[in-house]
């Protein structure tokens, strides 16, 4: 793992973050291909609960574990008074058969961790160890968040609810902080910006009910074909004639069904899709063109419209302040070249966002892209044949550590 300078040009409380983070490697590695061979789903994750847990014994941390879902919380205490930052990690896996080939792949049919879970598990297990051995020079408390079901679910809320975000003392989280892995970025690199970072995400589903009847006498009947086609067009028009386009939305319509028979009209079509936005403006434009369009499309046709909306996970938007802080403190710790500014945010949803809304803080991205690999060609988030740079994994922990000691800093 390589800084700008060496450890020994580090400010006092950074000093040999990276070379500690570096030794440790072995171990964050091992713990990561450990979880990722049993991946597991939701909102019930026993074993990985049990090897976090194991993780951390012996570190002296105070430990709890969630009543609704398999959490594990950890506070470490500092020795001089200070603010609460927490560290946050996401533990669940994705439904999804792995064809990576990796000799630690997922034993379990239908279960991968095709999202980086497995590894930011590890590298906060990481932080905890190189913050534990700096208990010292620590202001203050770090509470370490090992959370289930951001894939589905929104365990982060579930988390939230049992009261993650509070602290002995009654102050409360002030600051919080996460990382996501990715591939789209070199291997050790850092991407940050202030505002929005990942989308919204709502769900559409819309029935559209004809009247069924012979292939051969379409008049006869109410075809709800073309109408269903004829709303995912309109659906399109909207979004681009309604919505600012500096202020952008993705729309979805990811799946059509309807009938059985080839020489039958049948009763109903079905639309089912998604739509991400940034702000509240747009989010609610969207909701009300979705029922709009279905409604009055189907009336010119008709037939009948019955639409669904599903609210999902809110936009995961990053403070201002925090993210400022955030990217002083990497740029001192691996030099200002590994850190960049995001040029614009992931159009996927987060749950961290739910912490976010009660506590300034930040998602980053941490790139883990293998070497010699092009970024078109490598396999990113959510595929079946995604890989990960491990060597990233050490830079991952001492910035996960780093963010929790600048908390304490004076301004």
């Amino acid at each position: 793992m390589t800084e700008a300078g060496g450890d020994g040009a580090l400010p006092g409380a950074f000093a040999g973050l990276p070379a500690d983070a570096h030794a440790a490697l072995p171990g964050i590695v091992a713990l990561r291909r450990s979880i990722h061979r049993f991946p597991e789903l939701g909102t019930h994750l026993p074993r990985t609960q049990q090897a976090v847990l194991e993780a951390l014994g012996g570190l002296g941390l105070d430990l709890a574990t969630g009543s609704r879902l398999s959490s594990v919380t950890a506070t470490l205490e500092g020795a001089r008074p200070g603010p609460a930052v927490l560290l946050r990690a996401d533990m669940d896996a994705l439904p999804l058969d792995e064809e990576t080939g990796l000799d630690f792949a997922s034993r379990l049919p239908g279960a991968m961790h095709a999202c980086g879970h497995d590894a930011h598990t590890a590298m906060l297990v990481g932080a905890a160890r190189l913050l534990a051995a700096r208990r010292s020079r620590l202001a203050g408390r770090v509470v370490f968040m090992f959370q289930p079901a951001e894939e589905s679910g929104g365990g982060a809320r579930h988390m939230i609810d049992e009261g993650v975000l509070e602290t002995a003392d009654g102050t409360g989280v002030a600051a919080a902080f996460a990382l996501h892995i990715t591939t789209r970025f070199d291997s050790g690199t850092v991407h940050l910006r202030p505002g929005p970072t990942f989308a919204a995400s709502d769900g559409l589903h819309v029935t559209v009910r004809g009247r069924g009847g012979h292939a051969s006498a379409p008049h006869r009947a109410l075809d709800p074909v073309p109408v269903a086609c004829e709303i995912v067009q309109a659906l399109q028009a909207m979004v681009t004639r309604t919505v600012d386009v500096f202020d952008p939305v993705v729309l979805t319509v990811a799946s059509i069904h309807a009938g059985t028979a080839a020489n039958a009209i049948p009763e109903t079509a079905e639309i089912r899709g998604t739509f991400r936005t940034l702000s509240p403006t747009a989010r609610q434009l969207v909701r009300d063109g979705i029922m709009r369009v279905a409604h009055h499309v189907a009336a010119a046709h008709g037939v009948h419209a019955d639409v669904g909306l599903t609210e999902g996970y809110p936009p995961c938007v990053n403070d201002a302040a925090s993210t400022a802080a955030l990217r002083d403190t990497a740029a001192t710790l691996l030099g200002p070249g590994r850190v960049h500014h995001l040029a614009e945010p992931f159009m996927g949803a987060e749950d961290f966002s739910y912490v976010l809304q009660l506590v300034p803080g930040v998602m980053a991205f941490l790139g883990a892209r293998p070497p010699g690999i092009a970024p078109a060609d490598s396999p990113d988030l959510h595929s079946s044949r995604v890989v990960f740079d491990e060597d990233a994994l050490a830079t991952g922990a001492a910035l996960y550590a780093a963010a929790a000691l600048q908390a304490g800093l004076p301004r």
